[in-house]
């Protein structure tokens, strides 16, 4: 049987772990064929078109072009706009990958859905398509951050959960979910890192900024609970402006930040800060592969300096992402002045190389894929 698996992205953060993905099943055309669904909640094109263009990934088969809305409404659109996919596409599998709301809004629909004629999966008839997540088992136990909720939720209704760390396998069996569901095969976003990072190195983005390797801050800034709120966000650049008297801070501002800083009329110092519009992923891993520091509260760029071995600093009081800290680069520095001074200081006085996790060897999509082609032999 050739097993048809619709895969869905939102945006950004998912698009690296797609590409590792669409790798490893390009290898196995006779088992799998795949639809690649654009869900258009990231719909600026400095946020998609590019990075799928970088990536290598296919164009979608479907953009169901959704755009930015409150999180009820936005939720509510996807599933609307998935269920007519699923029933044109029939598929026996749906991937979904993280913690955006369209992971969440796909992974509802896919629950309720059932095909036109039953298929075979683990011997057994059933019509529902099989869901399968991408980087299950992730918790920061911060139920006010929204991604939280939409993992919780993804996993509870997924068939295979796909891991990409030690913690989540131990969140999972706390949680109860069976061990035949989840499989601990690494970090496909790193693939798509190891698989990027020679061409990512030829990028001039460096010559085109007028920086030296080591002599700046990278820092990206997006989650709701940093710039939503005028105060918290102003009490951030203030502190990283303390910072940047003595290490300037190159700063790709995300839409939804650039939105809040020209609302709150907060206009960091150009002498201080090189703010660049939203970059391409080749140049994203360049600067982040040549920076001192990067400052950041994204969950991706927490995975991608422990394997590039640069020190991180995560803005936020927790991370879904431990072992970025007990084995990585990453130590938190929360969201106060004296936290993020203490970790900047504590860093530049030792600064921490870490080590690669075990799993993070480029090979995570394949781990995949086999899982994949055992459940629907």
């Amino acid at each position: 049987m050739r097993v048809k698996l619709v895969c869905v992205a939102g945006g950004r953060p998912n698009f690296p772990k797609l590409a590792a993905l669409f790798r490893a099943l390009g290898t196995r055309p006779e088992r799998f064929e795949t639809c690649f669904v654009h869900t258009g909640q990231h719909s600026d094109p400095r946020m998609s078109k590019l990075f799928c263009e970088e990536l290598g990934l296919p164009a979608p088969s479907v953009d169901l072009g959704v755009g930015s809305a409150t999180h009820a409404v936005q939720v509510a659109e996807v599933m609307r706009r998935f269920e007519a996919v699923l029933q044109s596409e029939q598929p026996q599998g749906v991937v979904v990958a993280g913690d955006l709301n369209s992971t969440l809004a796909c992974a509802l629909a896919t629950s309720k859905f059932f095909r036109d004629e039953p298929f075979l999966f683990q011997g057994m008839p059933r019509r529902r398509p099989v869901l399968a997540h991408l980087e299950a088992g992730l918790r920061s136990f911060d139920d006010d951050m929204p991604e939280e909720i939409n993992r919780r939720v993804t996993d509870c209704l997924s068939d295979l959960l796909f891991v990409s760390e030690p913690s989540g396998e131990t969140n999972l069996r706390r949680e109860g979910v069976a061990p035949e569901r989840h499989h601990l095969v690494g970090n496909v976003m790193i693939d798509t890192l190891l698989h990027l990072k020679e061409r990512a190195s030829r990028s001039e983005v460096l010559a085109r900024l007028g920086l030296e390797p080591r002599s700046y801050a990278l820092l990206t800034l997006h989650r709701p609970n940093n710039v939503d709120d005028e105060r918290q966000l102003r009490t951030l650049l203030d502190t990283l402006d303390e910072i940047a008297i003595e290490l300037p801070v190159v700063f790709p501002v995300h839409p939804r930040t650039r939105a809040r800083l020209e609302a709150a009329r907060i206009r960091p110092r150009s002498d201080r800060f090189l703010l660049t519009e939203p970059l391409g992923y080749l140049d994203f891993v360049k600067l982040e592969a040549s920076a001192k520091v990067v400052l950041t509260d994204s969950g991706g760029v927490q995975d991608e300096t422990t394997v590039l071995g640069v020190p991180c600093i995560t803005l936020r009081n927790n991370t879904e992402r431990p072992v970025t800290v007990t084995e990585g680069t990453n130590v938190l520095g929360h969201t106060t002045r004296e936290g993020i001074l203490g970790a900047y200081a504590a860093l530049r006085s030792e600064p921490r190389s870490g080590r690669v996790p075990r799993s993070w060897d480029g090979n995570a999509a394949e781990r995949v894929a086999r899982v994949l082609e055992q459940v629907f032999s």
